[in-house]
C-alpha cells in the first residue's frame, strides 16, 4: 500500500494512530522519517509529540533493529531456562533482548515479527499455545468450563458448546437484570484492582455523555502472567460475547481490544473471530436483532509494561504519551475522549456470558468459604508442571504448587514465589500455605494482582531474581513521577551493589525510606508495588541481603 492508502484507510477510523503507525510498521519493517512525517500531518499531532511517543514504545523499530529483528525474553524465568544462550546463537541475526512476552509455560520464546519460536536446549519447539493443563483439583470451572472442547476458537465449534446463549438471554433482561445480576454473583474485576463489575458498568451506565465504550484491556505485561493469552487464543467468541452483553448493559455503542505486541496469533485469533461475529449479526449496527448498535475494534500495543495501568492505556488507544493519568476522574465518567468507559481485563469479561447462563448463586459457589468465584493462575518456573489453573478462590497456594503443579522437582524444594506476576513481591516458608484470596495474600505482605506465581527452588541465587525484576522495573518506570523514576534505579542499584560501601543499618535503613516514599507518593501502581520484591527479599531472606552487603563492602 502507499503512504496515501494507508493514511486514507485510517484516516476515520476509532483511536487511529495506533493503527496508523502499525500499518506502517508492518509495511516497512520501520518507521521512516517520512513516514512520521505522513502521519503528524495528516493526524495533526506535532512531529515531535509523535516522535516521542513512538520512541516510548519497545516494539517500534525507527532504523537500529527491524521488526524481523529477533526478540528473545530474558525475564525472569527464561533467564534460567537459557536465554543468554539463545541470545547468542542468534547473534549474527542481530538478535536483541526483551522482557517477558507471555510465554512462561514454554521458555524461551523468541518473536519475530509477527511469530513466535520456542527454543530449548534441544532445538526450536513448536509449544506456543498450549491449553489449560486439565484440572487436576476437580472443581469446578468458569472461564475453562469448555474451552477444552474441541475446535473452540472458530464461531461454530463455540455455538456448538452454548455459545452466545447468554448474549440472547441478555437481551431480553435488560441492563438493569443484567447489572443486578453480576452484583449479586460478586464478580470482581480478575486483572490485579478486583473493583466489583457490576458497580462499575452501572456506574458507565448511568454517567451522562455518549458514545460510551467498553475497552477489553488485553495488555497482558506482568512477567509471569499468561492466562489472557490462553483465552484469546482457544476462546476469542467467549470475549466477544462479554463485550457485547457490556456494550449493551451499558448503553456502549463501541468496544476497543487493546492487545499487547507479543501475542501474534492472539491478534489472527481475534480477527478471525470478529469477522466470524459480524457475519453472524452479533456485531454491527443491530445486535442480533436486537436493535442495538455495537462494534469491537482491535488496536496492538506497541511494547509497553505500564499500558496495562488502565489510564496509561486509554492515553495510549487516544494517541498520546502513555502516562497514567491523575484520579479522580475515573473512566467510568471520564474514560477513552474523556467520555464515561467500562476497562476490563480480558477474564473479567470472558466470566460473564458464563455467569448469565448459569446465575449469580453458581458463581458464588465456586468459591471456598466465604469466598466466592474463580482465578486463574499462571504458574512457571521451576515446577513440574507450569501452565493456567482455574482454581476456587480461597484455595491454599500450597495445593495449588504441590499437589496440583507438581512441585519444584527431583531433589529440590521451593525456595520462593513471586506474587502477581513479579509487582506482588516474594512469599516463602510457612507463607506458602496462604489461601488464594486477594485478602489472605495482603496479609502476608504481598499482592495476589493478575495471579501469575513465579517458582523459584533452593539452588537460585534470589538476590539476583531479585535485582532482575527491579532492573525490569526501572527499565518499564514511564518517569511521569520522580518516586518511580529515581527509586526503581535506586533500589536496583541497592541489590547490584552499585551504589559503593555501606553499613548494612544504613542500607535497610535507606531501603525503608525509599520504599515508603514509593508506596505512598507514586503517581500508579507500578511504583506502588515495585519495592515490595526488595521488602520482601529482606523479610525472608535476611542473610542472604547480610551476605550481598558484606561482599559489595569488601569490593568497595
Amino acid at each position: 500500500m502507499t503512504d496515501e492508502e494507508i493514511i486514507s484507510r485510517w484516516r476515520d477510523a476509532p483511536a487511529p494512530l495506533l493503527g496508523v503507525l502499525h500499518a506502517f510498521h508492518d509495511r516497512d519493517g520501520l518507521l521512516t522519517d517520512k513516514a512520521l512525517r505522513a502521519v503528524s500531518g495528516a493526524f495533526r499531532v506535532p512531529l515531535a509529540d509523535l516522535y516521542g511517543t513512538v520512541t516510548f514504545y519497545h516494539h517500534f523499530s525507527r532504523g537500529e533493529v527491524s521488526a524481523a529483528t529477533p526478540r528473545v525474553c530474558t525475564g525472569p524465568v527464561c533467564r534460567q531456562r537459557g536465554a543468554e544462550a539463545v541470545l547468542n546463537a542468534l547473534e549474527d541475526e542481530g538478535a536483541i533482548s526483551i522482557a517477558c512476552p507471555g510465554r512462561c509455560d514454554t521458555p524461551v520464546p523468541v518473536i519475530r515479527k509477527d511469530s513466535v519460536e520456542i527454543h530449548t536446549g534441544e532445538g526450536i519447539d513448536d509449544r506456543v499455545s498450549a491449553l489449560p493443563i486439565p484440572n487436576p483439583g476437580g472443581y469446578e470451572e468458569c472461564v475453562f468450563a469448555e474451552i477444552r472442547e474441541p475446535d473452540r476458537a472458530p464461531i461454530e465449534g463455540y455455538l456448538a458448546s452454548g455459545g452466545y446463549t447468554a448474549l440472547g438471554q441478555a437481551l431480553g433482561m435488560g441492563s438493569d437484570a443484567i447489572i443486578d445480576t453480576l452484583d449479586a454473583s460478586r464478580l470482581a474485576g480478575k486483572g490485579g484492582a478486583g473493583f466489583p463489575t457490576g458497580r462499575k458498568w452501572r456506574a458507565v451506565r448511568d454517567a451522562p455523555g455518549s458514545p460510551k465504550s467498553v475497552v477489553c484491556n488485553a495488555d497482558e505485561g506482568e512477567p509471569g502472567c499468561f492466562q489472557d493469552r490462553v483465552l484469546l487464543e482457544h476462546d476469542p467468541h467467549a470475549l466477544i460475547e462479554g463485550m457485547v452483553i457490556a456494550g449493551f448493559a451499558t448503553g456502549a455503542e463501541r468496544g476497543f481490544i487493546y492487545l499487547r505486541y507479543e501475542y501474534p496469533r492472539a491478534l489472527k485469533v481475534l480477527e478471525q473471530a470478529l469477522q466470524e461475529a459480524e457475519t453472524a449479526g452479533i456485531l454491527g449496527d443491530s445486535v442480533s436483532g436486537s436493535g442495538h448498535t455495537f462494534r469491537i475494534h482491535i488496536r496492538r500495543g506497541g511494547g509497553a509494561y505500564i499500558c496495562g495501568e488502565e489510564t496509561s492505556l486509554l492515553n495510549s488507544l487516544e494517541g498520546k504519551h502513555p502516562y497514567p493519568r491523575n484520579r479522580p476522574p475515573y473512566p467510568v465518567t471520564h474514560g477513552f475522549e474523556n467520555l464515561p468507559t467500562a476497562v476490563n481485563n480480558v477474564e473479567t469479561l470472558a466470566a460473564v456470558p458464563q455467569i448469565l447462563k448459569r446465575g449469580a448463586e453458581w458463581h458464588v459457589g465456586l468459591g471456598l468459604g466465604d469466598h466466592a468465584g474463580t482465578k486463574v493462575i499462571s504458574v512457571s518456573g521451576d515446577i513440574r508442571h507450569p501452565g493456567n489453573y482455574e482454581v476456587p478462590v480461597g484455595l491454599s497456594l500450597r495445593t495449588l504448587l504441590e499437589d496440583w503443579a507438581g512441585g519444584s522437582g527431583e531433589g529440590s524444594t521451593i525456595q520462593a514465589v513471586t506474587m502477581a506476576g513479579v509487582s506482588g513481591g516474594f512469599l516463602a516458608g510457612d507463607d506458602l500455605d496462604v489461601s488464594l484470596d486477594s485478602a489472605s495474600v495482603s496479609e502476608r505482605g504481598a499482592l495476589l494482582g493478575a495471579a501469575g506465581v513465579m517458582v523459584f527452588d533452593d539452588t537460585r541465587d534470589i538476590v539476583g531474581v531479585a535485582e532482575s525484576v527491579m532492573h525490569f522495573f526501572s527499565e518499564e518506570s514511564c518517569g511521569k513521577c520522580f518516586p518511580c523514576r529515581i527509586g526503581t534505579r535506586r533500589l536496583q542499584e541497592r541489590l547490584s551493589g552499585t551504589y559503593g560501601p555501606m553499613d548494612a543499618d544504613v542500607w535497610r535503613q535507606e531501603v525503608d525510606d525509599m520504599t515508603r516514599t514509593m508506596m505512598a507518593t507514586s503517581a500508579c501502581g507500578l511504583g506502588q508495588a515495585a519495592p515490595l520484591i526488595v521488602e520482601s527479599l529482606d523479610r525472608y531472606f535476611p542473610e542472604s541481603v547480610n551476605q550481598l552487603i558484606e561482599s559489595k563492602d569488601k569490593d568497595g
